[in-house]
């Protein structure tokens, strides 16, 4: 079984925003080769001129610092509701916006990109046939994504079961239901990114918050899972730190185990951690990321 760890850019979030910035960070401090980009670095919608400036400086980093980026993804400032928005030309305009984030993937040599599935409203949730109108609209677009997406060559799309019910993949069944209706009759797969600390805490069923239990599900559909150390309540995108990994429910044999169990033969994990912006979180991201590699590194390829 050959499981690679990578980290996923969302903890340079307006903290490390140049390419400069964060790619050394990357290779030379956290010693980490394998790279899942978020939009909040390269946001889709800024001019062509300004893009094209910035994929050129981070792909001649990346291969001086000998780093890849693998997949790219959305994150804390686009978790909006895009494909599932109520209004049809903000839908059409999310479409376009993920069009042209499959063409910025690309250019960074990105195999795949990635999101939630769709995020409904209060009240679109709410009303059983407004619901479903949205959902199929919302399954309508990734298929027109992946029309554009499968043009360009990438091989797959990637989208993340979350945690509640208006965010969508909230329950292993429910994930199950919204895999299968998206995989029909679509241009190249949708496979999925699972997470480990996500899940519906108000669902009756425990293995909807048990980590182990959506590897069992799903590991051989997840070329990717985002790792973090979770807890009990859910709490946070915690890093893997002794405070954290006396209480947490991720231990890295146990978690090898189930997957090896599953019959995954390759997967990356990327970490992915939501460091507040409050110390003393704020003071520790560098610290807590090398400290979570170096808890992780016997048991993966770095």
């Amino acid at each position: 079984m050959n499981v690679n760890l990578g980290i996923n850019t969302g903890f340079a979030l307006n903290r490390f925003s140049s390419p400069q910035e964060w790619i050394p960070l990357v290779a030379d401090i956290f010693g980490l080769k394998k790279i899942q980009f978020t939009a909040d670095l390269l946001n889709p919608s800024l001019p062509d001129e300004i893009i094209d400036e910035q994929v050129a400086t981070i792909n001649a980093l990346t291969k001086k610092h000998n780093v890849v980026i693998e997949q790219t993804f959305t994150s804390a400032f686009t978790r909006v509701n895009h494909l599932a928005h109520p209004d049809a030309k903000i839908r059409d305009y999310w479409v376009n916006w993920f069009c042209r984030y499959v063409d910025i993937s690309v250019a960074l040599g990105a195999k795949s990109m990635g999101s939630h599935f769709g995020i409904l409203t209060v009240r679109d949730n709410a009303d059983p046939e407004i619901k479903k109108q949205r959902f199929q609209q919302n399954v309508e677009g990734w298929k027109k994504i992946a029309d554009h997406a499968a043009s360009k060559g990438m091989d797959y799309l990637l989208w993340e079961p979350m945690s509640i019910p208006r965010e969508m993949g909230e329950t292993i069944v429910e994930t199950k239901r919204v895999h299968y209706i998206v995989n029909q009759d679509i241009a190249l797969p949708m496979k999925l990114c699972l997470d480990v600390d996500h899940g519906d805490v108000s669902s009756d069923n425990p293995a909807d918050t048990d980590p182990y239990a959506w590897i069992r599900a799903f590991a051989k559909e997840a070329p990717v899972i985002h790792l973090k150390q979770t807890l009990r309540d859910k709490g946070g995108h915690w890093p893997f730190i002794p405070e954290k990994n006396k209480n947490g429910k991720i231990i890295p044999e146990e978690f090898l185990q189930e997957l090896e169990k599953a019959g995954v033969e390759e997967v990356i994990l990327f970490f992915e951690f939501s460091f507040r912006e409050r110390e003393p979180f704020e003071s520790r991201v560098i610290s807590d990321i090398k400290a979570s590699v170096e808890y992780w590194k016997p048991f993966v390829n770095i």
